[in-house]
């Protein structure tokens, strides 16, 4: 059967973190994602990938730890989620604890939602590179991945390297959190292959996507079935998300606007009734 959940910028704009939280969960929904800018570079110079003006809420947004961490306190049930997060601009030790932290205080509820950014400004200002953004990416999930699941924990590659640490807690979910890849290219499927328990693909998949993703998991003699394949942005209309559902999507994560409770909460509304019909 498959799941239903939102995705907001969460911002000091619109409805807060945790009366949403209350309210996906009051509403019989699944899961809750929010997306992750630490700043918006004034400069601008990096494109919006959706064209036109950067909305303003890309550099208004609460950090989505602070904001998952806020829904985890007021929800029993619901996956909470980043969507994504933005693992070039953060020190792996520092997230994995982050993750860890959160997993284990929503009682294993969490999941890592990543991706490589767009803004080379905004990733320049933390130092990052961004030609070499993926390649960092890997090791860094890789080297979390080390500190999730073993005692004494170490990681040697070309970005990221330490000797064996400490660090607990451990996520309550065995191995860590599941971590889904948020990325649409052609290099995705390996790096999902490799590293990845899930797929978010914005709004689809490219081309034989699926049978893609079938391919890289068999050359890495992994079970493409262990992957989910979660629609990020899905459409919120009925024969459409049944239709995804028939390719073999089994999540879907609904767009939710910049507005107050009396705007979103209807909203959800209309969402749990869809995802009651497919039921």
């Amino acid at each position: 059967m498959p799941n239903f959940g939102v995705t907001i910028f969460p911002t000091d704009k619109c409805i807060q973190p945790a009366k949403l939280a209350s309210a996906v969960e009051e509403r019989g929904l699944d899961s809750l994602f929010f997306p992750e800018h630490t700043h918006i570079p004034a400069s601008r110079q990096s494109p919006f990938p959706g064209g036109g003006d950067l909305p303003e809420h890309y550099w208004r947004s609460h950090d989505p730890f602070v904001a998952l961490a806020a829904s985890a306190a007021v929800t029993t049930r619901i996956k909470i989620g980043t969507g994504v997060c933005l693992v070039i601009e953060r020190d792996p030790i520092t997230l994995a604890k982050e993750c860890a932290s959160l997993d284990y205080i929503s009682g294993g509820r969490f999941i890592l939602g990543i991706g490589a950014g767009w803004n080379k400004e905004e990733m320049e200002n933390h130092g990052a590179d961004f030609k070499n953004r993926w390649k960092i990416v890997r090791e860094k999930i890789l080297a979390m991945k080390e500190i999730w699941t073993n005692d004494e924990a170490e990681y040697h590659g070309e970005y990221v390297d330490f000797d064996p640490i400490w660090s607990w807690p451990k996520p309550v979910q065995a191995g860590g959190p599941p971590v889904w890849m948020g990325a649409n290219s052609k290099w995705a499927y390996d790096r999902i292959a490799e590293y990845c328990e899930g797929w978010m693909p914005i709004g689809g998949t490219m081309s034989g996507g699926m049978q893609s993703l079938k391919d890289a998991c068999a050359a890495r003699g992994r079970d493409a079935n262990s992957v989910t394949i979660a629609l990020f942005g899905a459409p919120g209309d009925l024969d459409q998300v049944r239709g995804r559902i028939e390719q073999g999507f089994t999540e879907f994560v609904f767009g939710l606007p910049q507005e107050g409770a009396d705007s979103v909460l209807p909203i959800l509304d209309n969402y749990a009734k869809l995802a009651e019909a497919c039921r």
